[in-house]
């Protein structure tokens, strides 16, 4: 059974809002590389079309990009997207598959089916998947910014406390902080 690993851009405050962190090559490298180990990607309806509007015409070469975006966006037309929606049902964008029903066992099954683990990458889906206690791991990118606005992280609150143990912690030079935890059991 592959690994659920929640990652994210988060600021100190805890706004996940992805305007709010910084870009740039090392943090870009960081996300490519979660991207690259993990077998599929996993995103509720609201990031998959934030996504979709923007990474096939980068992939394509229909939307400016430099190098390392492109590249990126190549590897992410071809890599399995599940998208969780109970609004939306045809998604058609290269490799993309809908999740739709019983959340625990839809996602349990993807688990099983992924031994390299599937990255999930949307905030909403993360509280409704922690609340039935799928995630695995996480991977922060936590950034030297205070936004004072939302969303945040598990805005909407999570049934009791999770204790998380620390993998590792690397800062990156633009004080940004990667963090790897994994789940207490």
């Amino acid at each position: 059974m592959g690994l659920l690993t929640f990652s994210i851009n988060v600021t100190l405050d805890g706004c996940i809002d992805h305007q709010e962190g910084i870009a740039d090559d090392e943090t870009h490298a960081f996300f490519t590389r979660l991207m690259d180990e993990s077998g599929a990607m996993l995103w509720g309806r609201i990031t998959y079309e934030m996504m979709e509007s923007y990474w096939p015409a980068v992939a394509r070469g229909h939307t400016e990009a430099p190098l390392a975006l492109r590249e990126w966006a190549v590897k992410l037309e071809a890599k399995p997207k599940y998208v969780v929606s109970s609004t939306r049902k045809d998604f058609p964008w290269n490799n993309s598959h809908h999740i739709a029903g019983d959340l625990r066992g839809s996602i349990e099954k993807l688990k099983d089916a992924t031994p390299s683990g599937v990255l999930l990458g949307s905030g909403k889906l993360a509280t409704e998947l922690e609340r039935l206690d799928l995630i695995d791991e996480y991977q922060f990118l936590v950034h030297p910014r205070i936004a004072g606005h939302g969303p945040t992280l598990y805005e909407s609150g999570l049934p009791s406390t999770r204790q998380l143990e620390l993998i590792t912690a690397k800062p990156l030079r633009c004080g940004a902080v990667a963090m790897h935890y994994r789940r207490a059991r």
